[in-house]
């Protein structure tokens, strides 16, 4: 598997990114994404992969320097456990009137500071999951693993749209966690 690319060397590219907590299951779905996701992918190098974790604010350079960002990460909405939320740039509250997780909070802000400074990326499209299950553990529920596939294939579409190549693996079997 490539390695995650460190967002200090990322300026003006096409980003995937992968937002939440591993240790707190359905939390780290936006990682075990990105991680599926870049696995999928036949040239890497097109794209930069970075795990985001929970850096809130640390993200800024890295979102204004990105000309297309693609973030994957649990998504609050209120819908049944494991389904997949997609937001387009229009969609996504810039403000935390709305909180769509639980690290949220400081991502929203990085994305209003971005938007407020003239840098938020032209193109940003936010594909997320509803978790099942936020307590203590490294692996994903049964509700959020199955969605996996349903996202991989919406995260091929909307890099496509960017003029990306087609992801290799969209029907893939997840092997995470």
């Amino acid at each position: 598997m490539p390695e995650s690319t460190s967002f200090e060397f990322i300026s003006h590219r096409w980003v995937v990114l992968g937002l939440g907590n591993l240790l707190y299951g359905d939390e780290g779905f936006g990682i075990h994404a990105m991680r599926m996701l870049m696995d999928c992918i036949e040239k890497p190098d097109i794209l930069a992969f970075v795990d985001g974790g929970v850096l809130g604010l640390d993200l800024l350079p890295l979102v204004e320097t990105s000309n297309h960002l693609l973030l994957l990460d649990a998504v609050d909405a209120g819908k049944p456990p494991g389904t997949v939320v997609e937001l387009d740039m229009d969609q996504i509250p810039l403000l935390s009137g709305i909180k769509l997780s639980e690290h949220q909070l400081g991502f929203q802000e990085v994305l209003a500071l971005a938007f407020l400074r003239g840098n938020l990326p032209t193109h940003l499209h936010l594909i997320g999951v509803q978790p099942a299950s936020m307590t203590t553990s490294i692996y994903l529920s049964q509700e959020v693993s199955a969605s996996l596939p349903e996202v991989i294939r919406r995260s091929n579409e909307a890099l496509q749209s960017w003029g990306l190549i087609e992801i290799a693996c969209q029907d893939k079997q997840s092997e995470i966690v």
